[in-house]
């Protein structure tokens, strides 16, 4: 049995093969993430990690779902610290566990794919049960963008109500909010603060012609010339930096006006990311009634 760097391994099979012994295994080599499923010391343990870990604990008795399944699917939109999820077949009793939440739904053949020799609930069952389980309507909404962004999925073929199961009275206002152009999920947060405080819902992906290349900027109003953008971590390379800063003067040119966020507030404080979009509008567009429309 190969012991690999990052992946999670049961350690019982490893004691059998002989591949460990039960000093090392317990030892400050390893870390155990789950009961009998242990990674290498110097593992950085994030969602994908658990994820792994949690599929080895049910093996072929369960499936990754809800945010796990969303992860593994490349459509990763779980905030910081959210816990792995699986869902268990019939019959198979398995209780949640510290970084685990299990649910006990049926799961259709056709609802559950392969990914990296795991089973995996399908991009349009991962849809669904995140819009009904995801904490709160805003992160529902995010998950629902990025599993159709990710698998050119229509918002309103995924969201339909299974009768007797939880959580879909809410399919209808997640409809409503939902829009599989958003880029990512920061970008849907940024689009949701500012359209759940009434003001009037960006354009998504606009183009704008820059020294004659087309440039998208992510969330737009057009008549207010005014872009935003959130800060995340592939902006801090020094390469994408210079980039930035000459699409900038290239914008500010054209006179537009870019208005960025960092993660922790648009994670945690919707309210400022609503109150310093209104303020710009009103700057630059101080005779516009800011109804909730596209103010294209």
């Amino acid at each position: 049995m190969q012991i690999r760097p990052g992946v999670p391994f049961r350690g019982s099979a490893a004691l059998a093969r002989g591949a460990l012994t039960r000093a090392v295994l317990f030892g400050p080599r390893f870390r155990r993430l789950l009961p009998d499923v242990h990674v290498t010391a110097d593992t950085e343990v994030d969602l994908t990690v658990l994820s792994l870990a949690a599929a080895v604990l049910v093996g072929p008795r369960g499936a990754l779902s809800g945010y796990s399944a969303a992860e593994v699917l490349g459509a990763s939109c779980a905030r910081p610290g959210t816990p792995a999820e699986v869902t268990v077949l019939d019959g198979y009793r398995r209780r949640p566990l510290p970084g685990l939440v299990v649910h006990h739904d049926r799961l259709r053949a056709d609802e559950v794919t392969c990914v990296r020799g795991l089973p995996v609930t399908t991009p349009a069952r991962t849809a669904r049960d995140l819009a009904r389980r995801a904490p709160g309507l805003t992160e529902a909404v995010v998950a629902v963008d990025a599993v159709c962004h990710r698998w050119d999925l229509d918002p309103g073929a995924v969201l339909v109500p299974v009768p007797g199961a939880r959580g879909v009275a809410r399919f209808p206002e997640v409809l409503h909010l939902a829009d599989a152009r958003s880029g990512s999920p920061m970008e849907s947060r940024i689009r949701l603060a500012v359209v759940r405080a009434g003001l009037p819902a960006p354009v998504l992906q606009h183009p704008v012609p820059l020294d004659g290349h087309p440039y998208l900027l992510d969330l737009a109003y057009p008549r207010a010339r005014l872009a935003i953008e959130h800060n995340g971590a592939e902006h801090l390379t020094p390469d994408r930096h210079r980039r930035d800063l000459l699409r900038e003067q290239l914008l500010a040119a054209a006179g537009w006006r870019i208005v960025r966020f960092d993660p922790s507030t648009v994670l945690f404080r919707p309210d400022l990311v609503a109150a310093r979009v209104a303020a710009e509008l009103r700057a630059r567009l101080p005779r516009t009634d800011l109804t909730p429309t596209v103010l294209g």
